[in-house]
């Protein structure tokens, strides 16, 4: 057995254990699923990452960055962490850890930055010292071009591909919704960049005239959920749509998603009918959508031993009604969905899939971290 197979056999065990003894927080049953609150207190979570030694970073929206131990204590905030646009749904957003975060200690944030013209969605990196809970070397390695004013649709989700390049999905501001489908502009886009910030020499859109060569798909709306997936090494994401319209994409290099030329929802206000349809030839059309809203956030691929039957699942949190979405998959293809955890929270913001097999889950109007183990 190599090193880093042992470690993480290792640190499996120990959580293993822990949660066999029980967190200090309560517990309840939901259906087949025991959930244990990890953490409390934390105020508007949004999402969550595992550092190698069991301990968790959380960024909570306001534009703090904590680390919570293997018992549950919520450390002081991280200093370091740059000022945020803590506006409407903007702040301090998305964190993940570097592919080689054992070596180079660097994690990747993403967050709304306030401009002289309005606020933008931008990404870090910067080396962690969790004990002494400090950033230091603190480096933009994106920043989107577009800052209009306003507080909604920052996205903004972080996964790196089994290459090493990172994705980070934009939102389209809400008021700018036509600009989804302008290639001169980052809004409404998955991007990809090399962990420096760099342009991949790969990228669907090198050297066309007049567009953005950082931009992977566009056409999105809203997109809080990116994850990849660890068997094919393919990138899957969800995004909110309007009233319904709510999607699963797997978004290939170069494609369009439609919004808001195609689109499932309907106007807030009026009900009317957005774009040209549901469908049309040249548009990726969504793996799955969801009509009413559930209002997707968070997202992960289910990959451990304690849940055996939902080796391949999709799993999706729902802000609006506080569910967890089990979506099963064949191939590329959902063939079923599952509905868990109704009553348990009100806002499902961020799912990861913990180093034992657990899944965990950040209840944000709760301000909680949830494990959730079989009953």
């Amino acid at each position: 057995m190599t090193r880093i197979r042992f470690g993480r056999f290792v640190l499996a065990w120990a959580v293993a254990l822990l949660a066999a003894a029980g967190w200090a927080g309560p517990s309840v049953v939901s259906g087949a699923i025991r959930v244990d609150t990890v953490a409390a207190g934390l105020d508007t979570p949004w999402a969550l990452a595992f550092l190698p030694d069991g301990r968790m970073l959380v960024s909570e929206r306001p534009g703090r960055l904590r680390v919570i131990g293997v018992n549950g204590d919520i450390s002081a905030p991280v200093r370091g962490v740059p000022p945020v646009h803590a506006v409407g749904q903007g702040g301090l957003l998305d964190v993940v850890l570097s592919p080689d975060f054992v070596h180079d200690r660097r994690i990747y944030f993403s967050f709304a930055q306030s401009t002289g013209a309005g606020a933008r969605t931008a990404v870090a990196r910067a080396v962690l010292d969790a004990d002494a809970l400090t950033l230091t070397d603190v480096h933009i390695v994106f920043g989107q071009l577009d800052d209009p004013p306003g507080g909604y649709h920052f996205g903004s989700r972080l996964a790196f591909a089994l290459d090493g390049t990172l994705f980070i999905t934009l939102g389209e501001r809400n008021a700018y919704r036509d600009a989804a489908q302008d290639l001169a502009s980052h809004l409404g886009k998955i991007v990809r960049v090399d962990a420096d910030g760099r342009v991949p020499a790969d990228n669907p859109f090198i050297g066309r005239v007049g567009v953005r060569p950082e931009i992977w798909s566009y056409g999105h709306r809203n997109v809080q959920g990116a994850v990849i997936d660890p068997v094919s090494g393919a990138l899957w994401t969800h995004e909110h749509g309007p009233q319904g319209g709510d999607e699963l994409n797997q978004p290939p290099a170069g494609a369009n998603h439609g919004w808001p030329v195609i689109t499932y929802g309907r106007e807030y206000v009026t009900g009317g009918a957005i774009g040209e349809g549901v469908a049309r030839a040249d548009v990726e059309p969504p793996r799955h959508q969801w009509t009413p809203s559930i209002a997707p956030s968070g997202m992960a691929i289910y990959a451990g031993a304690l849940f055996p039957g939902w080796q391949g699942d999709v799993l999706v949190g729902s802000l609006k009604f506080g569910t967890l979405h089990r979506l099963r998959r064949d191939g590329g293809r959902v063939v079923g969905e599952e509905v868990l955890l109704a009553g348990v929270t009100r806002r499902i913001r961020d799912v990861r899939l913990g180093p034992e097999g657990a899944v965990y889950v950040l209840d944000e109007s709760g301000g909680r971290v949830l494990r959730l183990s079989p009953r």
